[in-house]
């Protein structure tokens, strides 16, 4: 299946977020990063900035939850217009309760390892979820450069998924931009999250029409 592209709008201006936002129509997702300042060093936004962004869009929200205490906010996220819902095994105690509590409000579940987290964390719940999210940075800050060591995590998930029969997207987060997605891309990935690969462009459409073409080679 061709790359699918989420632009992440943790890069974007948040003084015209609309219109960043509507400027990256052609992208497949939109990704939402919500930090809270206790599990990653930094603080972003919240379900009403959610709320905004869907007024603002007809794609799917991916929403990115490194925060605390996550299932106690999942409903507020799920409520605000998320899509997709991820959330850190690092940061759920009762990780597969969690990932239904999203199956059941309506949400698409994604689980979310960070670049020291091993796979075996997640083997037990590959069967519970739509996604898994790779970080291929430590999270918390945009603009870092990709740990070449989360490739070949993406190998070993991809063949664990194929092995087990699951229909799950692989998504990585984290330095990826038009210089390397099309190597991103080979490692076996679904989903490509880009910050300042796309907002930090001039032409966003015209960005991410060249990583969706390097990522999935010639037709």
């Amino acid at each position: 299946m061709p790359i699918k592209i989420a632009p992440s709008i943790l890069s974007a201006d948040f003084g015209r977020l609309a219109d960043e936002v509507k400027a990256i129509a052609t992208a497949d997702y939109v990704h939402v990063d919500v930090m809270d300042g206790h599990f990653v060093p930094n603080l972003t936004i919240g379900p009403l900035v959610i709320e905004a962004v869907k007024r603002a869009t007809t794609l799917p929200l991916d929403v990115h939850l490194m925060i605390e205490d996550a299932e106690r906010w999942v409903p507020a996220f799920a409520k605000a217009g998320a899509d997709l819902i991820g959330v850190h095994v690092e940061a759920c105690p009762h990780l597969h309760r969690t990932l239904h509590q999203i199956r059941d409000l309506g949400k698409r579940p994604c689980v979310v390892l960070n670049p020291a987290t091993p796979l075996e964390a997640i083997e037990w719940v590959l069967g519970d979820v739509d996604q898994v999210l790779i970080m291929s940075v430590n999270p918390g800050f945009g603009g870092q450069q990709l740990i070449a060591s989360a490739l070949d995590k993406i190998r070993r998930l991809r063949r664990m998924i194929d092995q087990r029969g699951h229909r799950v997207d692989i998504e990585i987060d984290g330095g990826v931009k038009l210089d390397n997605i099309a190597e991103v891309a080979a490692a076996g990935v679904d989903v490509v999250v880009s910050g300042s690969g796309v907002f930090g462009t001039r032409d966003y459409a015209r960005t991410i029409a060249a990583m969706r073409a390097a990522a999935n080679g010639p037709t």
